[in-house]
């Protein structure tokens, strides 16, 4: 709303609006404000949380400091997503179509959430939301973002075309005309554009219709898997909301530098006209992730809940597909990607000796992969991976995470010039 309230006062000369043209400005201001949101409207949610004894249900996984954390308040992810959203309304370009998108999934995600802590806390079913719901909701917000894509006449891009002289990269340009694509930027290859079309290409004159009916599915697959790969991530003080600023800061460049043509040529990735208001959106999620932080970070007043962490997953899916950059998700998620794999596997391996030897056996002490490193490595546990030896503290835990979160995320902003 000030947007347009400066964008007016500006057509009257009025000093200083002008600066509210600026994505950078508004980006800064976002995130300011999302932090003092969080800060601010946190300490009241979690003061009637306590009153009305939202508690959070702890299971007995026998780790160092389980039973202090029993009754502290559940479903805090509301202070990300109120952050969030009231942030954008102040300072977001409301008509840009990657803006819609992200508000729609940050709202479909944030009550798909919402539903399943309510019926973990007030209907006492540990459970939750039953499984298959969730994937119908996931599914659904996959559909409406892979086909928003596809119809949307706002969303297009301009591929960059190498000009080379002796094989080496002189020039990079683009073309004239705006276009549909299926087109998504691949890391570490000297030909950054990977299109999906190529999968389909067997089917000769249907590719064209067929590879969008492919893109959707893996739009559907992405924010489906970094959604849960998140929520998975959420089992210690912090970790998942540190995480996930990290990578809101690493989107919110690459949607920048994709959004400005001078920045894109300079690394050769193609130009996504209007994409450079997500860095506004980008800025709004991190600073509502670090102002949830502040009550968060151990020993936590709250915790996020699925309301938080569903939410946070799949605006980093849906954010990253809309600037064509997913397959770098892997990197910069990698804290999450681990998380998810560990879990994967850890119930692949069980159940596959079971069948053989008729008993059980495990990769890991316990998964996810950070209760792992909170177990001791004395052979109490029949694992395969024994090591560390002596249980790693919650609080250096998380900020080592941390650190492998920061360095995932250099690292893939660094890939669109490692080639």
């Amino acid at each position: 709303m000030l947007y347009y309230l400066f964008d007016y006062l500006d057509k009257l000369d009025f000093p200083g609006a002008g600066m509210f043209q600026f994505v950078m400005f508004r980006s800064a201001m976002a995130a300011i404000f999302a932090l003092l949101i969080g800060v601010f409207f946190g300490k009241k949610l979690i003061m009637k949380l306590q009153k009305k004894q939202i508690g959070e249900t702890i299971r007995d996984l026998d780790l160092e400091g389980q039973y202090s954390k029993r009754g502290t308040p559940t479903m805090g992810g509301i202070i990300i997503i109120l952050s969030i959203l009231f942030s954008m309304l102040l300072f977001g370009k409301l008509e840009n179509i990657y803006i819609i998108i992200m508000l729609v999934s940050t709202v479909w995600l944030g009550t798909l959430g919402f539903a399943d802590d309510y019926i973990k806390v007030f209907k006492k079913d540990k459970e939750g939301l039953e499984g298959k719901f969730k994937i119908i909701a996931q599914v659904g917000l996959g559909l409406i973002v892979g086909l928003t894509i596809y119809f949307s006449p706002e969303i297009v891009v301009r591929e960059n075309t190498e000009i080379r002289i002796d094989n080496v990269i002189e020039d990079v340009t683009y073309k004239s005309e705006d276009v549909k694509t299926t087109s998504t930027t691949i890391p570490f290859v000297k030909n950054n554009n990977f299109d999906y079309r190529w999968l389909v290409s067997w089917l000769g004159d249907y590719a064209d219709e067929a590879v969008w009916v492919v893109f959707v599915l893996i739009v559907i697959l992405i924010v489906t898997a970094v959604s849960n790969s998140a929520n998975l991530t959420d089992g210690l003080d912090g970790l998942a909301s540190g995480s996930s600023a990290i990578i809101g800061v690493a989107l919110g460049i690459l949607a920048y530098v994709s959004g400005r043509v001078d920045f894109a040529s300079y690394l050769n990735i193609m130009y996504i006209p209007g994409s450079d208001e997500l860095m506004v959106f980008a800025s709004a999620f991190v600073g509502a992730c670090v102002g949830f932080l502040w009550y968060n970070a151990y020993p936590a007043q709250v915790f996020m809940g699925d309301t938080g962490s569903l939410t946070i997953g799949g605006i980093i899916g849906v954010f990253a597909v809309l600037i064509h950059k997913e397959l770098l998700l892997p990197i910069l998620c990698g804290v999450f990607f681990v998380e998810a794999l560990s879990v994967i596997g850890q119930v692949t391996y069980f159940k596959y000796t079971k069948k053989k030897y008729g008993t059980g056996r495990r990769i890991f002490k316990m998964t996810p992969l950070h209760h792992h490193f909170q177990k001791p490595g004395d052979g109490s546990i029949d694992a395969i991976i024994q090591k560390p030896k002596t249980p790693i503290t919650e609080p250096k835990l998380v900020t080592r995470f941390w650190l492998i979160g920061i360095l995932l995320a250099v690292l893939a902003v660094a890939t669109l010039k490692m080639r």
